[in-house]
């Protein structure tokens, strides 16, 4: 078999695809609430109908997002809407690291 290059990952697709860190961590932490909004819309056998009545958006919309359209929703919306399907949302900031130029924005499982 023959060699094939390849690149690893840092563990984070966006930044992979070229996108500034903080835009990539925004982007990484929307990707995995969308997900966990499809996930929580399937455990409760929801139609995207019922689901985005629950949100109080339309379902066009709730579609967009499902099929990562970010651009169009903010992260607290998001968080607003896992609140509406059932869903707790934990918000949780570090204290201060002085060694830290910046801090982070992180999803924790």
């Amino acid at each position: 078999m023959k060699n094939v290059p390849y690149e690893s990952s840092s563990g984070n697709v966006f930044a992979d695809m070229g996108f500034a860190p903080a835009a990539a961590a925004e982007l990484s932490v929307k990707s995995t609430l969308i997900m966990t909004i499809g996930d929580t819309i399937k455990e409760r056998s929801l139609t995207q109908q019922e689901a985005a009545q629950l949100c109080g958006t339309d379902q066009p919309t709730l579609s967009k997002v499902l099929r990562g359209r970010m651009e169009s929703v903010t992260i607290d919306k998001l968080a607003a809407w896992l609140n509406a399907l059932g869903r707790t949302v934990e918000i949780r900031v570090r204290p201060y690291d002085r060694a830290a130029e910046t801090g982070q924005l992180v999803m924790a499982p």
